[in-house]
């Protein structure tokens, strides 16, 4: 690009906008020219706001910047949200409302009506909510797209070229890293030799996001993907990436052949086999985030990677796979592997 795209970052002095940080340094695209969080930090140094929590320090170029306060008129047109969900529901809205582009990480608004859980590699067709936005809402130019919680993740990518076989019924049980629970997160004693068998609210989360990320554009909303699904989410001492114990029954009987031909022919997101070929993506930027599970195992963050593939569920009646992905790995270019 000629040039970079400004962009502002609310929450940032959060774990979560600290990632976001992050992951732009240095970013060929975009430029992070406005930090903006709650009142206790607006007006502050942002070297000084932000108690940095991952490896490193801020970028030097934004440790000096001034804090912004939430209600702040930004310039920025583009804004990457890592809010807490209560907060995102007014913040995000009214800028979205006065114009901006909200990329958001909150739960807020994931599965509004007119609102897409956008993972492009699976619905890029999911963006022309947008403009049903502008149109129903009155906003001049902007714009509001959420994407999903990270455990939907691996089980989305994975089912999206089976769709062709008609999914009947899907059933997840997940082993989520403690990075997910932010910071300070789960207590050491709670998490420490221990596996944690609930984790509030996200059981839902990971049963509906998939099933609209996975369905049908259809007007000035989503049809989502019409099966049954069941999840029991779990915290384990593991510190980055997700993992997914998936069953699928399909609609009709499925060969193996005809799975792994349906993942191989998935084009979008260039699979390969035993994770010997690394793909990058010829058209977006890629980024690797902190070591996650599928690094300590020789792959590298930003993919879907999908282990015992189709093995047969002789209980649920078709299939099963593990999948797996890195929260903080840049979901662009992405693959599933296997």
């Amino acid at each position: 690009m000629d040039h970079q795209i400004e962009v502002a970052v609310l929450g940032a002095t959060g774990a979560v906008g600290q990632r976001f940080i992050q992951l732009l340094e240095g970013h060929p695209w975009f430029r992070v020219t406005e930090l903006v969080a709650s009142d206790r930090s607006a007006g502050q140094r942002y070297g000084e706001a932000a108690r940095w929590v991952l490896a490193g320090g801020p970028p030097d170029d934004l440790a000096e910047k001034t804090v912004l306060p939430l209600d702040a008129d930004l310039q920025a047109r583009i804004v990457f949200s890592a809010l807490p969900a209560d907060i995102a529901k007014t913040v995000e809205w009214r800028l979205a409302e006065s114009g901006h582009i909200v990329c958001t990480n909150a739960s807020a608004y994931r599965m509004h009506d007119n609102v897409p859980i956008l993972l492009p590699e699976i619905n890029a067709e999911h963006a022309r909510l947008i403009e049903v936005q502008r149109n129903k809402f009155g906003w001049n130019g902007g714009g509001l797209v959420t994407n999903s919680n990270c455990t939907s993740v691996p089980v989305a990518v994975p089912l999206a070229p089976l769709r062709a076989f008609g999914i009947a019924a899907v059933q997840v049980v997940s082993m989520q890293a403690i990075s997910g629970g932010g910071y300070p997160g789960v207590a050491s004693l709670d998490i420490f030799d221990n596996v944690i068998p609930f984790i509030n609210g996200e059981e839902p989360k990971v049963e509906a996001e998939p099933r609209k990320m996975l369905g049908a554009l259809a007007g000035d909303h989503i049809e989502s993907l019409n099966y049954a699904a069941s999840a029991t989410c779990t915290r384990v001492p593991v510190l980055d990436g997700h993992t997914a114990s998936v069953s699928i029954r399909f609609a009709e009987p499925v060969s193996e052949h005809d799975l792994f031909a349906a993942w191989e022919g998935f084009v979008v997101l260039s699979l390969c086999r035993a994770c010997r070929a690394r793909r990058k993506s010829a058209d977006l930027p890629t980024r690797t985030g902190s070591p996650a599970a599928a690094q300590r195992s020789g792959c590298g963050a930003g993919d879907v990677h999908v282990d015992r593939a189709a093995a047969p569920d002789a209980v649920i009646g078709g299939w099963k796979f593990v999948g797996l992905s890195h929260k903080h790995g840049a979901r662009r270019g992405g693959g599933v592997r296997f």
